[in-house]
């Protein structure tokens, strides 16, 4: 039983009028006349007694309306309590990461968090697939790159450049490159989307853009584990800056070929919709734009990162 169609009984035993009724609620007659329908099917009864001149109410359409009402009323209560809810902090989050930086990065901070703010609970789903927000249950997904569903809303929390990363003993042994051409000579380590190896690294100098299509021994579709690749010395990755943050400042990796960009991203919280979005949401994504900006800031100050990144 549809709750529109509940409504639509209402009005019509408020004007004792089908059309009356439809005319109020800006439909058709045969539509008012279908819910009723539909509403004495589903009970087993008729609600009204009709004749050429007058509709009024049976003897169970009298003892039925009364409570339906009420019903209604519960509902409409039940609707408000929830939207007023929406703006109290609290609640569960339940966010979706990608595996490298989910862990290694955001992991931690969420538990400062939850530190803060013992009224919020977590559910996290790490994984480097796509998410469907209703299939996997969540509420909110931490991704790089801008949300390419329209119907989706989202807010950017920072700008992310990748680097070129090596341990310093793969450098040792191998030697660092001078331009991307010659990483044709090394080990590429590559992240794999579906069935797409992205073994086809691209750089920016200036106003330049070179191409190059690496050979390498390794390749999965863990972010995580193409990181612990590089750090162990398996041979070279493209990483966000953010993913690598640690091995950088730690001196585990070195960021190579500094005067070629890969291609920057940029990091999204993204919600299902506007109306998914709550005040913890809110303050969590304050709480990642402030995070992830300090972090920006370490790798400006050790100079691994351009004093621009931050004004991009």
């Amino acid at each position: 039983m549809l709750v529109n169609d509940l409504k639509i009984i209402l009005k019509v035993a408020e004007f004792r009028s089908i059309t009356a009724a439809a005319n109020s609620l800006d439909m058709q007659v045969a539509t008012a006349s279908a819910a009723i329908k539909r509403v004495e099917k589903a009970l087993g009864i008729e609600l009204f007694i009709r004749t050429t001149r007058q509709l009024r109410l049976s003897p169970a359409g009298e003892r039925y309306l009364p409570q339906c009402e009420q019903a209604l009323q519960l509902l409409e209560v039940a609707k408000l309590n929830v939207q007023e809810d929406l703006d109290v902090l609290g609640g569960e989050i339940r966010i979706a990461l990608s595996s490298d930086l989910g862990r290694n990065v955001i992991t931690p901070w969420i538990d400062r968090f939850l530190q803060e703010h013992p009224e919020v609970t977590l559910r996290s789903n790490i994984s480097d697939s796509n998410i469907d927000f209703y299939r996997d249950s969540v509420d909110m997904a931490l991704r790089y790159g801008s949300p390419t569903d329209a119907s989706m809303y989202g807010f950017k929390i920072c700008n992310v450049p990748r680097l070129l990363c090596a341990s310093p003993n793969y450098i040792d042994t191998h030697g660092a490159p001078t331009h991307p051409d010659e990483l044709t000579n090394h080990n590429g380590l590559f992240y794999q989307l579906g069935d797409i190896v992205q073994n086809e690294w691209r750089f920016n100098k200036e106003e330049h853009s070179f191409k190059v299509k690496l050979k390498g021994n390794r390749a999965s579709n863990d972010g995580d584990l193409v990181r612990r690749w590089c750090v162990s010395g398996h041979g070279f990755a493209i990483k966000s800056c953010l993913d690598m943050a640690d091995d950088l400042l730690s001196g585990r990796t070195v960021n190579v070929l500094t005067d070629y960009q890969p291609t920057p991203t940029e990091l999204w919280l993204v919600c299902p919709s506007r109306q998914s979005i709550t005040p913890t949401v809110r303050l969590l994504r304050d709480y990642f734009r402030k995070q992830t900006r300090l972090l920006l800031e370490q790798l400006i100050e050790k100079k691994i990162l351009p004093s621009n990144v931050l004004n991009q």
